[in-house]
């Protein structure tokens, strides 16, 4: 052997070496998590040293053969309190330990010097020696894997995301991504572990945007799970995605928005939000308009879920949130469109005086726009106008006289002829609060020939919708100029009385409107005469011989006029 290759192999021998003991020790502690699992006692404990435990072997994993030597010194100390671990697990598995409290006491000692191993290991990672070519070592585990297999996993990324450099970081939170995606199991895996929660908040505020994006992703995955919020919370989550939501990439932004509309769906978490400064940044999100219609329709939906505190909903209304959110009703974007329409809802709930202020600044016009037939809008996006509307509006004169004047009962007589069966169950709910809003819109109502399209609503196969029809078409008749439009159609009386033979009625639902249309027609002449010379009318005195007491009421009328014509000719001849 020449004397080049004998210097060579002198040189490799101690990376053999090194590769060797790396191998020996990463097998070890892979054998000893598989036996921590089996422990029954001391669970707490063990649950901890595992947890140290599969660090551990997460960061040695990921070291490269040839950079082995490097190691020398952690190796060594490492493998003897692996054997020591080894020793206690045998004896907590069979149950051969001498006392609890000296085994606690020494598994307290084992699990501070695991501790103080993998510190020693972070030291050496970050201070460069290594170099992390072998980015991502143990392959995530099948669908349907046990949770065990799922934790280890899951532990391995943390190790690499702590320690790796900043692609083996980024590498990291993707494959954290990817797993909670594919499956959400991992989201509880995740949660459970404080040290990750913890890491995924610290690199919100990272300088390197891909790193702070994809933490920013797998935050706002996880805050999509109810039993996760309060981990978030408490884990201090707010303030770094407020950070985000000013200063971050738009994907950012969009993710950390989203993160917090998911934070506050139950009206919880608004004063954190407001003690960082969100609402002001949500607020100049919706402003700017240079902003995606994804990110500004999740700052809505923030904002939109904080109107029920009471002084922060005032500080948005001072700020102009009201004309800010109007403009974006007018948006071409259904989501957007959506969270301002619930946002002016929820803002002018109960408080008379910001409703006064949505109208007078065009919110009624801007909501018109949305449910106007020609509009390009989605039916949901309609039908949430419709109820935005229904909402705003109906409880002052002023406001129905408006509607009438813009062509709203048009637009409702629209989605009763030609809604989908939703649209037109809304329509009808609408069309029984418009009645009894003022005489103005009844009225108007009449004039647009509402009536004929009730009557034939009358004979649904649904019985909430002959229900409400009933509940509409008794509401408008009792306005003199109705009655008689109603009664002028011939067709409208016999259709009617139809609905009162006695083999039906009892299915009918809607007996007791039916009996008040009808009451309200005696009050008119020719109302009167059509319903007593009807074909129909046995129907009503059946009723009557059966002491149903509305019939009762109604031939009784009917017989009462009848006795005074009679008087009043005898009286005239």
């Amino acid at each position: 052997m020449g004397e080049e290759e004998q210097s060579k192999e002198a040189a490799d021998q101690p990376t053999v070496a090194g590769e060797s003991r790396l191998r020996q020790a990463i097998q070890s502690i892979s054998s000893l998590i598989s036996l921590t699992y089996s422990i029954k006692i001391f669970a707490g404990k063990w649950k901890t040293i595992t947890a140290k435990l599969e660090e551990l072997n997460s960061g040695l994993a990921a070291v490269d053969g040839d950079e082995a030597p490097v190691l020398s010194g952690v190796l060594g100390p490492t493998m003897a309190t692996v054997d020591e671990c080894h020793d206690l697990a045998r004896r907590c598995v069979d149950l051969s330990y001498s006392g609890k409290l000296l085994m606690q006491s020494d598994l307290d000692k084992l699990a501070a010097k695991l501790n103080l191993h993998a510190g020693k290991l972070s030291e050496i990672y970050n201070a460069g020696a290594l170099s992390h070519r072998f980015a991502i070592v143990v392959s995530r585990p099948g669908i349907g894997a046990c949770r065990d297999d799922m934790r280890f996993y899951v532990r391995d990324l943390m190790t690499r995301i702590k320690v790796g450099d900043s692609e083996m970081k980024l590498q990291g939170l993707k494959n954290m991504f990817d797993s909670i995606v594919e499956e959400d199991k991992y989201v509880k895996v995740v949660v459970e572990q404080s040290e990750v929660v913890g890491l995924l908040i610290v690199f919100l505020d990272s300088n390197e945007v891909e790193i702070q994006d994809w933490s920013a992703k797998i935050v706002s995955l996880v805050s999509g799970f109810g039993f996760c919020k309060g981990v978030l919370i408490g884990a201090g989550v707010i303030a770094p995605l407020i950070r985000v939501l000013e200063s971050g990439s738009e994907i950012g932004k969009e993710e950390a928005a989203r993160s917090l509309m998911r934070l506050t769906e139950n009206g919880d978490n608004g004063w954190s939000i407001s003690a960082h400064g969100g609402v002001t940044a949500l607020l100049k999100l919706c402003e700017s308009g240079e902003s995606s219609s994804r990110l500004v329709g999740s700052a809505c939906g923030v904002l939109r879920n904080l109107v029920g505190v009471e002084e922060i909903k005032r500080f948005m209304v001072d700020e102009g949130a009201v004309g800010t959110f109007i403009g974006l009703v007018r948006s071409k974007e259904e989501g957007l469109q959506i969270n301002a329409i619930e946002f002016l809802q929820n803002v002018a709930c109960g408080d008379e005086g910001v409703r006064n202020m949505v109208i007078k600044e065009g919110g009624i016009r801007a909501l018109l726009r949305v449910t106007e037939p020609r509009s390009d809008c989605s039916c949901k996006v309609r039908e949430i106008a419709l109820r935005a509307i229904e909402n705003l509006c109906f409880c002052c004169n002023s406001s129905v006289g408006v509607l009438v004047k813009y062509g709203f009962v048009d637009q409702l007589m629209y989605f009763l002829r030609n809604g989908e069966v939703s649209s037109q169950e809304l329509a009808l709910k609408v069309a029984i609060r418009l009645c009894d809003a003022s005489e103005e819109a009844k009225k108007a109502m009449g004039d647009a020939n509402f009536m004929t399209e009730l009557v034939k609503f009358l004979d649904s196969k649904s019985y909430e919708v002959r229900e409400m029809a009933a509940e509409a078409l008794s509401s408008m008749v009792l306005n003199p100029k109705n009655r008689k439009r109603f009664v002028q159609d011939d067709r409208n009386i016999g259709l009617l009385l139809q609905r009162f033979d006695p083999d039906q009625l009892g299915n009918a639902g809607n007996k007791k409107f039916l009996f008040s249309i009808l009451m309200s027609l005696t009050s008119c002449n020719s109302g009167r005469r059509k319903i007593a010379h009807s074909g129909y009318l046995k129907n009503i005195e059946k009723l009557a011989e059966a002491e149903v007491s509305d019939a009762k009421r109604l031939v009784k009328k009917l017989s009462t006029n009848r006795f005074r014509s009679m008087l009043s000719g005898m009286w005239h001849s």
